[in-house]
Order: C-alpha cells, then sequence, then structure tokens
C-alpha cells in the first residue's frame, strides 16, 4: 500500500468527521477529537482493506479500534463517548454500496427479462454487504462499551 494514499484516506477521514462532528452540534473544542476518530477509523480500514480482508471485517476492525480508543480517551473530552464513536465511524458508512443497490432494484423495474436474473443477484449482493457493513460497525461500536460496563460491574461486586 502506498503511504500517499493511505495518508490521502486519513485526512478525508478526519475532515468527513469532523464536518459530522460540527452537523451534531459538538463544541469546536471537540472537533480535533472528532477528526481524530474519524482518521483513526479510515486509516485502520484502509490497513485492512489492503491486506485482502473484506469491506465488512475492515470495518469491524476499525470501529472496534475507534470504540476503544474513545474509552481509553474517555476523560478528555466532555462529549459523549458514544457520540465521538459514531462521528468517527460515520465516514466509514458504504454509501456507494448502498447507491448500487438501491440502483440496480430500480433497474430490475426496467431490465428486459434475460438481465433480470444478473441484476437480481448484483442488487442481493449490493444490498447485504451494505447491511453487513453496517452491523460490523455498530457492533465494532458496541462491544467495547459492553466489556467495559462488564468489567465496570464485576469490580463492584
Amino acid at each position: 500500500m502506498r503511504l500517499a494514499f493511505l495518508l490521502h484516506q486519513t485526512l478525508c477521514g478526519a475532515i468527513a468527521a469532523a464536518g459530522f462532528g460540527i452537523l451534531f452540534n459538538f463544541s469546536f473544542t471537540s472537533l480535533p477529537w472528532c477528526a481524530l476518530s474519524g482518521a483513526v477509523a479510515l486509516a485502520v480500514r484502509t490497513c485492512c482493506l489492503s491486506q485482502g480482508w473484506s469491506v465488512e471485517a475492515a470495518s469491524l476492525a476499525a470501529a472496534l479500534t475507534v470504540g476503544f480508543g474513545t474509552e481509553l480517551l474517555r476523560n478528555r473530552s466532555e462529549d459523549s463517548r458514544s457520540a465521538l464513536d459514531v462521528v468517527g465511524c460515520i465516514p466509514m458508512v458504504p454509501g456507494s454500496l448502498a447507491a448500487k443497490a438501491i440502483l440496480s432494484l430500480i433497474a430490475l423495474t426496467t431490465s428486459s427479462m434475460v438481465q433480470n436474473s444478473e441484476t437480481l443477484v448484483a442488487a442481493a449482493q449490493y444490498s447485504v454487504s451494505t447491511i453487513f457493513t453496517i452491523g460490523a460497525i455498530g457492533t465494532g461500536l458496541v462491544i467495547p462499551t459492553v466489556l467495559l460496563h462488564l468489567r465496570l460491574s464485576r469490580r463492584r461486586r
């Protein structure tokens, strides 16, 4: 993998996450944390994809990294950790896959009978990949929180 591509993805993730931080009314002092979480998410996902991982697995690894990172840095930001997690992972939402799935489903209404099976298969593949990627991101963000609460509840006993 080229370093320039990794830096490009990292910078784009930081800009997108900071933009969503503004959209979600984060304070200006929290925007660097938003940018950092987005940069880490896309950097990890890009590294995993370059190693041949699927988009779903790479998104899970990146979401786990962001989730554990925000749990470790929970006292540094006055904003909610879960909001910071989500802002960091929003740049990983598979918009192009979802668009391809929708366009393939629309194409089913206009295609001839010969192309219907190919179009249906493409629509199903894009749809399932989109659903699994969003599920992987959500799962990756929940696991660190669940593990932290489990650890804290065991300490209280």
